[in-house]
């Protein structure tokens, strides 16, 4: 299972890198102050970039321009990034690695700050693996940090310095403003991008929101009819004569998909949770010995239905605004629903399936509405827990999808 799960990852690695590459269009500023549109590389950054690829022309190689290169850059009507050189608060934001003391560990550092709110008051948001930073300046002054930190006090004790509420207040004050209404603003980008908004507004400058962002659907409801081809062998430990291969059969699965999309990267994650009913149905006649010199058949049948529960992670390649690739891998949790290996005799065959758990990898291509999907499960032992006896369920999944919401 680890060598499939591996080589399903370098799949998705691999077609990721030679699949089509979306560019949007936008600009960047060079040290000179030299502008220049071009077509950018959009990865939707959770983190702030140190780099972006670029490209002049559609039939253009694309090309990399580095931190140092650029004081500005962006994609129009999406978002713009500008260079600064800031002391900011490297403090840890992590509970078991807090600071002791209350004020900022700063550190001088040249970065690419994302522009919340353009205006007479500017703010900006620096974030990286580690940690979130909010930054603001008015008109022209210093780029500098709204300061918010956690610090521990104690071993039992942890308190956070709000210094950014005496900075706004201070600076940023406008007529009305209150002290009650800057207690209410927390260290969040919804709370800041409301007050640079109205500091704009109060003060009669015109201003850009580029927090706004245009709204990803960011959930599919998805029904999934398709086609089981199944087979099934058991065996048992102790007498050969009792191992069996039964046919392989077509059978009809129905599932229903929740997909979450992941708000970032461009939508190219997905988390899955799609609860399938599914059966296999199969009868074999087999030879079993009851004594030394006598031998009897008997029918041994296969009832087995069962509602399985995939969870997992999908992976998105896109071609064009209506259709993609998909890539997913799931790990599969079985509920069998009375389901037996029997004969007649019950002295012979009398097994009842037992709940297992197995994986799934799956391909796919999807256009507006409508997807359609190739999956293989490895194998599932359904006679789990039985001490002689073993199983290989394998099953192989042509997945028709049709987006409901």
């Amino acid at each position: 299972m680890k060598k499939q799960l591996l080589f399903f990852l370098f799949i998705i690695l691999t077609f990721n890198c030679y699949s089509q590459i979306t560019f949007e269009e936008g600009y960047f500023i060079n040290n000179k102050g030299e502008k220049t549109d071009c077509l950018i590389k959009n990865l939707d950054w959770k983190n702030n970039p140190t780099e972006f690829k670029f490209i002049l022309s559609k039939d253009a190689t694309p090309e990399t321009l580095k931190l140092k290169s650029v004081k500005e850059f962006g994609i129009y009507g999406i978002s713009k990034f500008v260079r600064f050189t800031v002391k900011i608060d490297i403090s840890s934001e992590n509970i078991s690695h807090l600071s002791k003391q209350k004020d900022p560990i700063y550190e001088e550092q040249q970065l690419f700050f994302k522009v919340l709110v353009e205006g007479k008051a500017n703010l900006y948001k620096y974030q990286n693996k580690t940690f979130k930073r909010y930054f603001y300046n008015n008109q022209d002054s210093e780029v500098k940090q709204l300061i918010f930190k956690t610090y521990q006090v104690s071993k039992k004790k942890i308190s956070k310095n709000n210094w950014y509420k005496h900075q706004l207040f201070s600076n940023l004050k406008y007529k009305d403003l209150t002290q009650s209404q800057i207690k209410k603003v927390d260290y969040n980008k919804k709370d800041l991008v409301d007050f640079f908004i109205k500091y704009n507004e109060k003060n009669n400058s015109e201003y850009l929101n580029l927090a706004v962002k245009q709204e990803k659907k960011l959930f599919n409801l998805n029904l999934r009819p398709g086609l089981n081809h199944s087979s099934l062998t058991i065996r048992n430990g102790s007498a050969e004569g009792r191992n069996i291969d039964f046919d392989t059969k077509l059978a009809f699965r129905f599932g229903i998909e929740a997909e979450f999309i992941l708000p970032y990267n461009k939508n190219k994650w997905a988390v899955l949770i799609e609860p399938t009913y599914q059966y296999y149905k199969s009868e074999k006649e087999t030879v079993f010995a009851e004594t030394l010199t006598h031998a009897s058949t008997a029918n041994v049948e296969v009832d087995y239905s069962s509602i399985e529960l995939p969870i997992g992670i999908r992976h998105y390649s896109f071609i064009n605004d209506h259709s993609k690739l998909f890539f997913n891998i799931s790990y599969i949790f079985d509920f069998p629903s009375s389901s037996t290996i029997q004969s007649e005799r019950k002295d012979i065959f009398d097994l009842k399936i037992k709940a297992n758990k197995n994986l799934a990898i799956g391909a796919g291509y999807t256009y507006n509405k409508y997807s359609l999907e190739i999956r293989y499960q490895t194998k599932r032992d359904i006679l789990n827990g039985y001490t002689y006896w073993g199983s290989d369920y394998k099953t192989m999944s042509v997945i028709f999808g049709y987006r409901i919401f």
